[in-house]
């Protein structure tokens, strides 16, 4: 990949779908445009444009008076998503997650041995779990709940906290090079991971953990430990996994 920013990445999506004809597209885009819009022609036209307020969508796409927020991913480790720490323990709370997952939860964000971040000696990460593995453990078998799994798709991916609408698909990768995966992927992928095992804590493929540690006591960075930050590691695995089990089952299909 290019070394362009995200921001500037998003642009050049703009850039080539603006103004162009479906029939104008070259295939990569005209797969993705056709399953977005199946009832178009090739002969529509595209109008495409960045979006400047902070929601899930980096772009809409929008083809006669059909539209489309489209989010857009690159690079690694890839952040989808960040709020206070109240936020998503009222996010849990609403979710029905039990007061015991909830407190370790809180525990594992801090490191310092307290439940509010005012505990005496901060650890790392990889310090936290050499002492208490079995008590992430136990807040991954709560995450796993596919009723909240879908909440927290909804909430970190697809829809966000305060927006009305939803994104219709999610895009890694530059103009020349990317995968894509439309909002009900996204749901399936995330729920084909619910039982996978991870030493951190994680929703299905999104790793949860706080934005930072801050263990240098940096004054910088001290308001980042009272904020959880949501990442999808391995977006263009996981989309690329899910796109060839698709295929396999279709090809199955077609045999019987």
């Amino acid at each position: 990949m290019t070394n362009i920013s995200g921001k500037e990445n998003e642009y050049e999506f703009v850039k080539y779908l603006n103004g162009k004809k479906i029939s104008e597209l070259n295939p990569m885009f005209r797969g993705f445009i056709d399953k977005l819009f199946p009832n178009e022609t090739k002969n529509s036209t595209i109008k495409c444009w960045k979006n400047h307020y902070k929601e899930k969508a980096d772009i809409f796409i929008k083809i006669n008076g059909s539209m489309k927020g489209i989010s857009i991913k690159k690079g690694i480790k890839n952040s989808v998503h960040v709020e206070r720490i109240s936020d998503f323990i009222h996010f849990l709370i609403e979710n029905k997650v039990d007061r015991e997952v909830v407190l370790e939860y809180l525990k594992y964000q801090y490191a310092d041995g307290s439940t509010n971040g005012k505990g005496n000696k901060r650890i790392s990460a990889e310090e936290y779990k050499k002492e208490n593995q079995h008590n992430i453990d136990k807040i991954n078998h709560a995450f796993r709940n596919e009723k909240l799994l879908k909440s927290a798709t909804t909430r970190f991916i697809t829809k966000g906290k305060n927006s009305n609408y939803y994104i219709s698909a999610i895009i890694y990768g530059e103009v020349n090079d990317f995968v894509w995966a439309t909002r009900e992927e996204i749901e399936k992928i995330m729920l084909s991971k619910k039982d996978i095992y991870s030493s951190a804590v994680h929703f299905g493929a999104m790793t949860c953990q706080p934005k930072n540690r801050c263990l240098n006591y940096n004054p910088l960075y001290e308001k980042d430990r009272y904020c959880v930050q949501i990442k999808w590691y391995n977006i263009f695995d996981d989309i690329i996994e899910y796109m060839n089990k698709t295929v396999d089952k279709e090809f199955r299909k077609q045999e019987v």
